[in-house]
């Protein structure tokens, strides 16, 4: 989900010039309620910091330490230095505060609804789509929240481990076998594509799919402005491409499952259809969900399984310890059984190296919310109508909860992990529904590819790059070869 690199010129123009005119506008026409606004704030103490340059604030700032994969090093970080844990700013031409710790995460992340709203850009809503769970608030969000996050617990991921297994074994089939070397992340991204589609949709993927959905996902943070040929219209083009497919898809089975006497929801997919049936939710609904669900799962899966085999490779000793926990789990299966959910329970040592990675390189770097109300934290006024940001590196880099934090140690999971400090997915009511999903793909995949396959990074110092979701800047290729039985 790449920007361009020329998007935030012509952004920061449009953005110079929608200010200037709606400041003008708003005081010809309501000067007194900007005298009543300006009396109001001096009432409210906000947290120190600094909001940059009139309009603009500190976006180049931030972009630039995004672009580099640095936004902790760069932005969080020395404003926590100078001011504290928590500070303002002003990001997209919004005044926003960004918060640090355990405690406020707590106080963000569980008081959705009450105190804040998630906040996502026009262009994220606009090609997720109105009706996904993302956009969704209080009850709505809810139920929809339910029906997915119920066929998507551990629970109901026992009948899934078995379609992961042949998924992952077709694909090493077909894009790994008689290779020598692959493009890992690359081959991750097109993996969990096909898990969504043929897995939890019983979809099967067809030619040029997957690239359709990536020009959708290459649009979720451009400028929502429809030039021809901008990044956007092609991304609002390949949305309704997709958006026909499945409601083809949809409207097919709702047909098929309201002819069947009994309707057994074997996947995520036919249990949106039965809610569709009952009138629980919409055909929009639906269609708008699949969509979020493959945005979801693509880029931030891939980019932890990546990371997952990067850290590997660069400490070999727990590599070796983690291959031994899987030659264990294969000794004890037949040659084409597939793995259960006890199986992967059983990989206690390889989860640790999976949580170890996302720590320190989080598919997510945190979330903007909005407050709803005045929010008093930490001594300071968040003032309502401000944009909150929350980043899992205020608590994953933070030496007074993972001592040594920079450093890679699977064994610092041997021990339960306080509240509302290790955030790779988030928290709360809006906690990813797929986290489990997440959870039995990566190890599923690492259990195959160690059990089948040696391999080396080419790049060992490959960089990685944020645009605005982080990806190996080289895709990182990897060399492989079958292991000798």
């Amino acid at each position: 989900m790449a920007l361009e690199p020329n998007f935030l010129i012509p952004w920061f123009f449009l953005c110079i010039a929608a200010t200037i005119s709606s400041t003008l506008f708003f005081f010809r026409k309501k000067p007194h309620l900007f005298a009543s606004k300006k009396l109001q704030n001096k009432k409210k103490k906000l947290p120190p910091g600094e909001m940059g340059i009139p309009w603009i604030g500190e976006t180049m700032e931030f972009y630039k330490a995004q672009k580099s994969n640095r936004l902790f090093e760069d932005f969080v970080n020395p404003r926590i230095i100078k001011h504290g844990n928590i500070f303002k700013t002003k990001i997209m031409g919004s005044p926003t505060i960004v918060v640090n710790g355990a405690e406020a995460n707590r106080l963000i992340l569980s008081n959705e609804f009450n105190l804040v709203k998630s906040s996502w850009p026009s262009s994220s809503v606009q090609l997720m789509g109105m009706n996904c769970i993302m956009a969704k608030q209080g009850e709505k969000h809810r139920v929809l929240r339910g029906i997915i996050a119920n066929n998507l617990g551990y629970n109901g991921l026992e009948s899934l481990v078995p379609k992961l297994c042949d998924a992952v074994r077709f694909h090493l089939e077909t894009e790994w076998r008689g290779k020598e070397e692959i493009s890992l992340y690359r081959s991750t991204k097109a993996l969990t594509f096909s898990v969504v589609f043929e897995c939890l949709y019983g979809i099967k993927v067809e030619l040029g799919m997957l690239e359709i959905c990536e020009r959708v996902l290459d649009g979720v943070f451009a400028l929502p402005v429809e030039f021809p040929c901008s990044r956007f219209a092609r991304a609002k083009k390949a949305r309704l491409e997709i958006e026909t497919l499945l409601v083809g898809k949809v409207r097919e089975k709702r047909k098929e499952m309201e002819e069947e006497v009994e309707r057994p929801n074997t996947t995520l997919f036919s249990t949106l259809v039965e809610a569709l049936i009952k009138g629980d939710i919409t055909e929009e609904e639906v269609v708008d969900n699949m969509v979020l669900l493959v945005f979801a799962a693509h880029d931030t899966t891939s980019y932890a399984m990546a990371m997952t085999f990067k850290m590997l490779a660069q400490h070999p000793t727990c590599r070796d310890t983690l291959l031994q926990e899987h030659v264990q789990i294969k000794a004890n299966k037949g040659e084409e059984e597939h793995l259960t959910v006890e199986d992967v329970k059983k990989m206690t040592y390889s989860w640790q190296v999976v949580r170890e990675a996302m720590r320190l390189s989080p598919p997510v770097f945190g979330s903007f919310r909005k407050a709803v109300v005045d929010i008093d934290y930490g001594g300071y006024t968040i003032p309502k109508g401000w944009k909150i940001l929350w980043t899992t590196y205020g608590t994953h880099y933070n030496p007074e909860i993972f001592q040594d934090p920079m450093s890679f140690d699977p064994s610092r999971f041997d021990k339960p992990i306080q509240a509302y400090t290790y955030l790779p997915f988030g928290g709360g009511p809006r906690l990813c529904a797929g986290h489990q999903l997440a959870k039995m793909s990566i190890l599923v995949f690492l259990h195959f590819v160690v059990t089948l396959y040696d391999w080396s990074l080419v790049y060992p110092d490959e960089t990685i790059s944020m645009d605005p979701l982080p990806f190996p800047s080289l895709g990182m290729p990897i060399r492989i070869s079958p292991k000798v039985s």
